[in-house]
């Protein structure tokens, strides 16, 4: 998700809510991470960043030059290594405290939210990340099958 000057306004108006303790409902762009998450079709409530772990989808600030939404696959110390779920390759780095939001649910587009830590999605991530030699073919079938479908 790369981000144009109307969309940095969006995120930071985003990030004070947070910030106060508000809940935001925020849109997600692109396919990164697919299949947990659909781009341009569904949201993620946001919540303040505490206790945050390995497997948890965040808002953050990376490379010091964009904004994602990508899960944590490591912490060491301060330093935070995220990928999208829907990417083969490449990570992205920040720090602990460049780490805006905690994503909490997925809101589909008729307005239901779904917990992303309930038991069976936090199964499903893991397994996801021990697909990852395999991903590349899986996501292939994902788009040109059930996204087409949901279309």
């Amino acid at each position: 998700m790369t981000t144009s000057p109307s969309d940095n306004e969006i995120i930071q108006s985003a990030i004070k809510l947070v910030q106060e303790g508000l809940r935001v409902t925020f849109p997600v762009k692109g396919y990164s991470m697919l299949p947990f998450i659909i781009g341009s079709k569904e949201s993620v409530d946001l919540v303040k960043p505490e206790n945050l772990q390995v497997g948890h989808v965040v808002l953050a600030w990376v490379e010091g030059c964009r904004y994602v939404v990508h899960r944590i696959i490591e912490i060491n110390g301060n330093q935070v290594v995220l990928m999208g779920d829907g990417n083969i390759a490449g990570v992205e780095h920040c720090r602990l405290d460049e780490v805006a939001a905690l994503a909490i649910n997925v809101v589909t587009p008729k307005g239901k939210h779904h917990p992303l830590y309930s038991p069976w999605r936090v199964r499903a991530s893991r397994l996801w990340w021990r697909l990852l030699p395999i991903r590349r073919w899986i996501l292939a079938i994902y788009r040109r099958t059930w996204l087409k479908i949901m279309s």
